[in-house]
């Protein structure tokens, strides 16, 4: 193992073979997620230190069945360990085998084996495999294949001690290839080497039978591959077809020489008795459902106390500094602009927090691709791929990375519908517009003595987008007349016990992203909304006091009533409220006013970026001297025209429905020009989204009214 520089290992296998794991035990917090070159798709690398101290980064590859890529994430996987020249080139490349179907699994290793980059073979799930029965040696599966064979369970961490020792043996390139290929054809392959200067008999097979997909292979490597099978008239996909075959009659020698099976059992796997119930047509969907309500019910029930906590803590802060500073510009920065917008971040890490906690269990025990499997069957009734489950539920976290899923789905016009309709679900970013708004009109009482009203009513909002994406679909398959079909292909994992450090990374990663990705948003706009609350053109600002003095004098009002009148006359007569009134026209027939209408601009950035907004324009529109928290002065705020509570239930549902439909994510638009390559369909979307979201709070507005 080289020293003078810092050793990268890759880490390869099968979906759902226990890599994310294993990267998470060797990396713990010490990783970071980017994109790899050119792609979106996401890139996890992260930090381990070896037994003898030296540092080495860990590269978390998709997973894959193979190295001939049939989607854009597996195509990452081909073209890093294809290339030598790349950044993310490995020194040496861990495989991860699920040892409970080690025959299928194997098929991964032999093809990056024989690439040549030095190999070492991670057996994982030994524990399931001995209860299938089967009973590997791993000792001599090492002398068979010629590499480091190590025993793990990346699940519990058991055997990575082993493994991080493996990494500290120099390891050297791979040679002889456990499959050449070179009789497959023999003269292109030699004519490749020789043409794009290879020493390598797999490489250069590689090059001829990815040649079309291969960024590492510039025009004329490219031409010169496409030349040499047409020279030779090479089908490549029946040869890729007759290697495959031969790799699996090579591996079942293998396996005869390292795998035993014990006597049959006959008694059913308890996975087996779980999915009788879990998948089951009537219980299944029933189950998945109280699943959900449970999951909407804690963010609710469980949250509120720390969320209180969190808000009475803020307001506190904010009283202590606004009585150390000297009163003036800065004091009012801090305890206006500043505080508000940051406490409107801070107070929904619970909620985020138990949101993805439920998501990554799910994940974790199986569970979650049993739901996918349920909800398959009523995807394809929408028109849509089995595959868009997938970016579906994820969107119910982030669109952003559930845009990026789609690319596992072939069919394009799928794949199109699927983008389209997935920032519809209810993303992690409405869940604090959701919880202010519903915990403004619907009561915390009990339903049946136990569920929480207002739990159902966020799980109705979470209903209301995927219905929405679903009839989207329906509407959008009409319009495209999809001919193309495709098939959802998805092994079901065994029922196993959350591993709870995962869970736990998940959650740090995500509220890490929700705080410092969308917080600094946030707070920069909270900055920007008070400057623009608390200025205004010429001098009206400044004269505010005589005049709403004069304007008042007949009324009798108290100090406190005058207080308010002169806040709300300065901020109706700041650069916020003339931006809030151009917006005015179009949003009153909503029930909005000027002061929403500020909210509903900044939201475009990014949809929490309402919570920050609505703290800081109420912060300075209220001169009250008590510390209530956004709900109260939500509560307080009177409607001018009427006299009443500005956010009244008719409101409060209108602007839900609003949030629930409409395109208000930068991000979202920027991911789904990359993906879409080009603007037409993200401007198609912003369109469609944003009149289903006018028309049908317009609708609800009425309705409720």
């Amino acid at each position: 193992m080289p020293d003078s520089h810092k050793v990268k290992v890759a880490l390869v296998g099968n979906p759902n073979a226990g890599k994310s794991s294993l990267f998470n035990y060797l990396t713990g917090l010490n990783q970071k997620i980017g994109n790899f070159p050119g792609v979106t798709v996401d890139k996890r690398v992260g930090k381990a230190h070896l037994p003898n101290g030296q540092a080495i980064e860990v590269l978390d590859l998709p997973g894959t069945y193979s190295i001939y890529p049939r989607s854009m994430d597996e195509q990452v996987v081909v073209d890093t360990l294809l290339n030598e020249n790349a950044a993310d080139y490995p020194d040496v490349v861990i495989v991860i085998v699920d040892a409970s179907n080690l025959k299928r699994n194997l098929l991964l290793f032999t093809e990056v084996h024989d690439l040549g980059i030095p190999v070492i073979l991670a057996l994982n799930m030994m524990d399931v495999a001995s209860q299938k029965g089967l009973d590997i040696n791993a000792t001599a599966l090492s002398r068979v294949l010629e590499v480091p064979v190590v025993s793990i369970n990346a699940r519990t961490g058991a055997g990575l001690d082993r493994l991080k020792n493996a990494l500290t043996i120099p390891l050297g390139p791979v040679t002889p290839p456990l499959y050449d290929v070179l009789a497959l054809a023999p003269e292109a392959i030699e004519e490749t080497k020789e043409q794009l200067e290879l020493d390598h008999n797999y490489k250069a097979y590689q090059y001829l039978i990815n040649s079309p997909t291969l960024p590492s292979l510039n025009g004329d490597g490219e031409s010169i591959a496409k030349h040499i099978i047409q020279k030779h008239d090479l089908e490549v996909r029946v040869i890729q077809a007759h290697e495959t075959l031969e790799r699996y009659s090579m591996i079942d020698g293998i396996l005869a020489k390292v795998l035993s099976r014990k006597p049959t059992q006959q008694q059913r796997q308890f996975s087996n008795k779980l999915d009788r119930v879990l998948t089951h047509k009537v219980w299944g969907y029933l189950i998945f459902f109280l699943v959900l309500f449970l999951m909407f019910q804690s963010i609710f029930a469980w949250a509120e106390p720390m969320m209180d906590f969190i808000d009475l803590t803020f307001s506190a802060l904010s009283d202590f500094v606004g009585s150390v500073l000297p009163d003036g510009i800065l004091n009012r920065l801090i305890t206006e602009g500043i505080l508000p917008g940051i406490g409107g971040i801070v107070v929904f890490i619970p909620q985020i927090a138990f949101l993805f906690a439920f998501i990554a269990i799910l994940e974790e025990s199986g569970y979650m691709a049993r739901a996918v499997f349920l909800m398959d069957k009523i995807m394809r009734k929408f028109g849509l791929n089995g595959k868009s489950v997938v970016p579906l539920i994820s969107g119910v976290a982030c669109a952003i990375p559930a845009v990026m899923a789609t690319r596992n789905i072939d069919n394009w016009k799928d794949r199109i519908v699927t983008i389209m309709v997935t920032p519809l679900m209810s993303c992690s970013a409405r869940l604090p517009v959701y919880t202010i708004l519903i915990a403004l009109v619907v009561p915390s009482t009990s339903v049946l003595g136990f569920f929480s009203l207002q739990g159902v009513a966020l799980m109705g909002m979470y209903l209301l987008g995927f219905i929405a994406a679903l009839l989207s679909a329906y509407v959008m398959k009409l319009i495209m007349k999809m001919k193309e079909r495709s098939f959802f292909l998805m092994e079901l994992p065994i029922y196993r016990m959350p591993r709870w450090k995962n869970v736990g990374i998940t959650i740090v990663e995500k509220v890490k992203t929700f705080v410092f990705e969308a917080g600094k948003v946030i707070l920069a706009i909270s900055i920007v909304l008070w400057v623009l609350a608390s200025y205004g053109p010429g001098d009206a600002l400044t004269k505010a006091e005589e005049t709403v003095q004069k304007e008042s004098a007949h009324l009798n009002l108290s100090e406190e009533e005058m207080d308010d009148r002169v806040a709300s006359y300065k901020l109706e007569h700041s650069y916020a409220g003339y931006l809030g009134k151009v917006t005015e026209p179009v949003i009153a027939p909503l029930g909005y006013d000027w002061k929403i209408g500020i909210a509903l601009i900044t939201s475009f950035a990014a949809r929490e970026v309402f919570v920050g907004t609505i703290a800081t324009i109420y912060s300075v529109g209220s001169a009250g001297e008590d510390n209530t928290t956004i709900r109260q002065r939500l509560e307080k705020e009177k409607n001018p025209k009427t006299g009443g509570p500005m956010f009244t239930t008719a409101v409060a549902f209108s602007l839900l429905v609003f949030y629930a439909f409409a395109m208000q994510c930068m991000s979202t638009i920027a991911i789904v020009y990359r993906e879409t390559k080009g603007w037409k369909w993200p401007a198609i979307q912003l369109f469609y989204m944003s009149a289903l979201a006018y028309l049908s709070a317009l609708a609800v507005y009425n309705l409720l009214s």
